[in-house]
């Protein structure tokens, strides 16, 4: 957060609407945006919180073949749940936007044309699969067929996800439609492409990037990745009939790409929000110009590790080359929260969504805000599990926090009637004399976690500033438990109104700290002490609870989690889980190609090789550098199989290797063939590995 700046817009990333929201959206991007927002707002900074539904893109039109209705039926269902979700859970957005909207569609293509008549763009013709039976170009989602590098029969034209390698759709064997399941053929198409390479190398993005020191190590790393080889000019049009049209002569029946699209909904939303605000009484004066294209205005973009490109480096081009905008001034992506010893998967149902765990847990929306914060993946991919849940909330929020301020409140209660005991400064003083230093350490410690709460806050280290939060009920419980008014009451009833005078402070203060964290507990607590409102200024008050003040019945902030509720959870993703096991066996393992001749197979040189040494690609999650002996040469091959071995466990293995496979290059490097492997989607790969007393360069037959 800068401090020189007069306001501060945040944005989280859209999320598609083609399936509703599940845990790991929340504590990748949304809920870590939640919590910062609302310290912003707490501390008195002007900002503005924007997101809103993806609606444009392929996943959006193939979950609508799937269905089997259109488009618009899939997003208007699932931006509808997704919005209530987020609301019901306290992810309080100044504006929920879409970008299927009538002002993005104009946004959208005022700053394509802008950015098309200031000459940016690259017109290029390019060879693209076309279905001659569907009649429509073919995006690289639409195109499946065999992996070059690891022989799965069900990648994608832009990606393999069983071995991970990234592929255009050239390089599939045997591709086909996902549309209608016919061969495609290469067809001449015309597109416009954001020359990525040269904007590079300008002024003006190479002092841009400096901003990348300043941020998250995920956010350089990645970056980095992309810079180091070079960037590619990208397209920046399609050939669809879903999505925003383009908007220059020449290019009927093509739609802006989706990530020149998408990002541009945050502008168009900024839009929306303002033209709504304008109708209220206290309206502010800003227009959408003061949040976009002022310098005053800082940009923090919140979202997943999975957006990072698009965030860090191809949006902030699309700003700088039309010449108006502001730039990120940080972007504080999150990596991936896995369920269970498991990835998070949509299309597998592997998930904790967000609408279902609402009617599961009804009213219990910050247990899982609290659990979420305590695990968030800020600096490395963390996991979920129900057993970790009911451990954090019962052990955590329902021993510590919620015990504290029940005990507090009880006891006043009981001794005053619920009313806020008087405490003058001399009774005080002489009173407070035998718990002098418990409560001067109290009261030391709960300064000093404020301090690093705020702190934490403001540099966006949120999982830090939970635990400071939770702190300040943690040194409330000390000081009770060491003072012991209710052995006090009955021999020093001035001691026990200090005491409880004291406790009652703390917890107005915990009201306070728990909002940007724990906002509907906040609430209810501040209700609870008998206060109309609270502010963050608040928290270096001495007294914020006032002598002589009734305050509510007391009540449990929380109640346990039972292991019943528990049981049901797994029990559910056991069945999610056999369920894919069925599927998995019935559909994806192993089914049988087309028969082929003997000449066909008799093409294929197949050797045994041993391998000689095995390293890590640098910034390739997925694939290991093997150097491999023949017997007759040495190869390089690249295999995408870092998942399942490390290098060293290669080193003197024998494989089986596809010796005449053309030679092709993966991350700058050749690779020179390719090794046979065994594998199913249980997360399992096998070397087929000759007998061990076979040598290199032997034929395989």
């Amino acid at each position: 957060m800068e401090a020189n700046k007069k306001r501060i817009l945040v944005t989280a990333a859209l999320p598609y609407a083609n399936g509703p929201v599940h845990i790991g959206h929340l504590a990748g991007c949304y809920l870590p945006a939640d919590i910062y927002v609302r310290y912003l707002k707490a501390i008195g900074k002007e900002v503005l919180f924007i997101c809103g539904s993806d609606e444009h893109g392929v996943p959006i039109t193939i979950k609508a073949k799937k269905e089997g209705i259109t488009p618009q039926q899939v997003v208007d269902k699932y931006d509808g749940i997704m919005k209530n979700a987020f609301q019901s859970f306290g992810i309080d957005f100044s504006y929920y936007g879409r970008t299927s909207s009538k002002v993005h569609h104009k946004t959208a293509q005022e700053f394509f044309r802008h950015l098309y008549e200031k000459g940016v763009f690259e017109e290029e013709v390019t060879q693209q699969y076309f279905d001659t039976e569907a009649q429509q170009f073919l995006a690289d989602r639409y195109i499946t067929g065999t992996c070059p590098r690891c022989g799965n029969p069900g990648a994608y034209g832009d990606q393999c996800e069983k071995c991970g390698t990234s592929l255009s759709p050239t390089d599939l064997i045997n591709p086909k439609s996902a549309l209608s399941g016919a061969a495609p053929v290469l067809k001449e198409t015309k597109n416009w492409f954001l020359p990525m390479g040269k904007l590079q190398q300008t002024d003006a993005f190479q002092d841009y990037i400096k901003r990348f020191d300043h941020w998250k190590s995920n956010i350089k790393g990645q970056c980095a990745s992309w810079l180091n080889e070079g960037l590619q000019s990208r397209a920046m049009t399609r050939d669809l009939d879903w999505g925003v049209p383009v908007p220059i002569e020449g290019a009927d029946g093509k739609v802006l790409y989706v990530w020149f699209d998408a990002p541009i909904g945050y502008i168009s939303a900024t839009k929306e929000a303002i033209s709504a605000k304008s109708q209220e009484p206290t309206a502010s004066s800003l227009s959408w110009q003061d949040w976009w294209q002022n310098e005053e205005t800082e940009l923090v973009h919140f979202i997943g590790k999975d957006n990072i490109v698009f965030h860090a480096i191809i949006f902030p081009m699309m700003l700088m080359t039309h010449g108006k905008y502001i730039l990120p001034s940080n972007i504080p992506a999150n990596e991936f929260l896995n369920l269970e010893g498991d990835k998070i998967s949509t299309s597998r149902n592997w998930a904790v969504w967000l609408h279902e765990y609402l009617i599961d847990f009804p009213n219990r929306e910050d247990e899982l805000r609290y659990v979420l914060t305590s695990i968030a993946p800020e600096t490395k991919d963390s996991e979920f599990t129900w057993k970790d849940f009911q451990t954090r909330i019962n052990s955590e929020l329902v021993s510590i926090f919620g015990n504290f301020v029940n005990r507090v409140l009880v006891l006043c209660d009981k001794y005053y009637g619920g009313i806020v005991p008087e405490v003058t400064e001399v009774e005080t003083h002489n009173a407070l004399e035998k718990v002098k230093e418990p409560r001067r350490i109290c009261f030391e410690q709960i300064a000093t976690s404020i301090a690093d709460m705020e702190q934490n806050l403001k540099e966006v280290k949120l999982r830090d500033a939970q635990v400071n939060f939770m702190s300040i009920a943690r040194a409330g419980n000390k000081y009770l438990a060491d003072t012991e008014p209710w052995k006090l009451y009955k021999t020093d009833e001035a001691a026990v109104k200090g005491i409880l005078f004291d406790a009652l402070q703390i917890c107005a203060k915990l009201a306070i700290a728990a909002e940007p964290f724990l906002p509907h507990t906040s609430k209810k607590l501040v209700g609870l002490l008998g206060l109309n409102q609270v502010s963050w200024l608040q928290l270096s008050s001495e007294v914020i609870v006032p002598a002589g003040l009734q305050l509510n019945k007391p009540e449990i902030l929380y109640k346990q989690v039972e292991d019943e509720e528990i049981a049901k959870q797994l029990d559910r993703l056991a069945q999610i889980k056999l369920a894919n096991s069925q599927v998995t066996q019935s559909s994806n393992l192993a089914e049988l190609k087309p028969n082929i001749n003997w000449e066909d197979f008799d093409k294929l040189d197949l050797r045994v090789g041993k391998v000689i040494e095995a390293t890590k690609v640098p910034k390739a999650d997925k694939l290991l550098n093997l150097t491999v002996d023949l017997g007759f040469e040495k190869r390089t091959i690249l295999s995408g199989i870092a998942e399942y071995y490390q290098p060293e466990e290669l080193v003197g293995k024998l494989v089986t290797v596809v010796a005449n496979l053309a030679p092709r290059k993966i991350r700058g490097i050749e690779s020179q063939g390719m090794l046979l492997m065994a594998g199913n989607d249980f997360g399992k790969l096998f070397s087929v590995s000759p007998e061990q007393d076979i040598e290199p360069g032997s034929v395989v037959k």
